[in-house]
């Protein structure tokens, strides 16, 4: 049973959200920022795990503690979901065309966080989002989460290199946190830790 709940509530936001890894892409979510549900709900269903996301932010200020918390708890919950990393994959690639814009997301599950982002969005983003915050989203996820991600973006429209992003990393989670067969349960990992 991969699956995890994790709750978090600061003075800027609270977050309920349930994981689990081996679901069918399920999305349910509510985080009060319309193209960022849209994102998640992406995620969710491309990673084909089911992903219950509730926020309640200071919206009102901006977008930055919300996206940037749901950052945080959703790798808390992937770490939790993946436990000791058992049986795992942990290396996998993903390359996501949309119309003219491109992701290519290489990612290692194996308990160290680290991102590098290439690319970047306009001055207004995506969805009325700061594009910086995209990429501050995947930093919070990736170190909670203790992932390696290499995300490279590049196209002209906003929307379709953030939903390509979104898509590409959710494409080699899936892959990467799959069951291998032939891992036999085995910690894949030379120190036999992640």
């Amino acid at each position: 049973m991969r699956r995890s709940e994790v709750c978090r509530t600061t003075q800027e936001t609270d977050i309920r959200l349930s994981l689990d890894l081996d679901g069918t892409g399920a999305g349910t979510i509510d985080t009060g920022i319309p193209f960022f549900d849209h994102m998640l709900t992406s995620f969710a269903r491309h990673g084909r795990m089911d992903l219950t996301v509730r926020a309640a932010g200071d919206i009102a200020v901006d977008a930055h503690h919300t996206i940037e918390d749901i950052g945080i708890v959703l790798g808390t919950a992937l770490a939790e979901a993946v436990g000791d990393g058992r049986g795992i994959t942990r290396f996998a690639d993903a390359a996501v065309p949309m119309d003219e814009a491109l992701a290519r997301v290489a990612l290692d599950v194996g308990g160290r966080g680290y991102l590098v982002f290439e690319g970047g969005f306009s001055p207004a983003g995506p969805g009325g989002i700061p594009g910086d915050l995209i990429e501050h989203f995947f930093y919070s996820l990736c170190n909670h989460a203790g992932i390696t991600a290499h995300i490279a973006v590049a196209g002209r429209n906003d929307h379709h290199i953030c939903e390509a992003a979104f898509k590409a990393f959710a494409r080699a989670l899936r892959a990467a946190v799959a069951i291998d067969p032939a891992a036999g349960g085995d910690v894949p990992s030379t120190k036999g830790t992640l």
